[in-house]
């Protein structure tokens, strides 16, 4: 039997450490704007950035409306293939086990057990994030996102450098 290294526990450490941080923020923000505020209110009413208690059934940009139970299946399979890769596949891809990438897998994992609790309790994601032009959003959605993003970019990076990403 193969013992976790140090660095791997201190990594993983790291990455539930972000992800429990995101959903206590995530889930107490939700609950102010639940308490605070009635759907459709907005604090202040106009303006580039404001509070907008908005109820989504819906993914992001609020496609799939309505699909909220299916939506929380996808969601309950993302977290247990993180959860997989966190604790059995990332042996075989140690160019992606770095710190910023249990950071970034930290926010992807959080995100997505952030909108999970709001769609089991409530069958919907509260939002309340308002700003200009993009449609209403949470800190989970944020999270998820920011997380996607560096996490796709260090897969693309960590593949030009170990040149398995060029065509020669």
């Amino acid at each position: 039997m193969q013992k976790t290294s140090l660095p791997q526990v201190k990594w993983n450490l790291i990455l539930f450490t972000v992800a429990f941080l995101i959903i206590a923020a995530d889930q107490l923000s939700k609950l102010w704007v639940r308490t605070n505020m009635f759907p459709g209110q907005s604090i202040p009413e106009s303006g580039f950035f404001r509070l907008t208690y908005a109820q989504n059934t819906g993914a992001a940009f609020s496609i799939f409306h309505g699909y909220s139970d299916i939506l929380a299946v996808i969601a309950s399979l993302g977290v247990i293939l993180i959860l997989v890769y966190i604790f059995v596949l990332h042996r075989h891809f140690p160019f992606l086990d770095t710190r910023l990438n249990k950071i970034a897998l930290g926010m992807i994992l959080g995100g997505t057990i952030g909108n999970l609790i709001d769609r089991i309790a409530l069958g919907r994601v509260t939002d309340f994030i308002d700003v200009g032009p993009w449609p209403i959003f949470n800190i989970a959605d944020s999270s998820l996102v920011v997380g996607v993003i560096v996490f796709a970019l260090s897969i693309l990076f960590a593949s030009r450098e170990s040149g398995h990403g060029s065509t020669k």
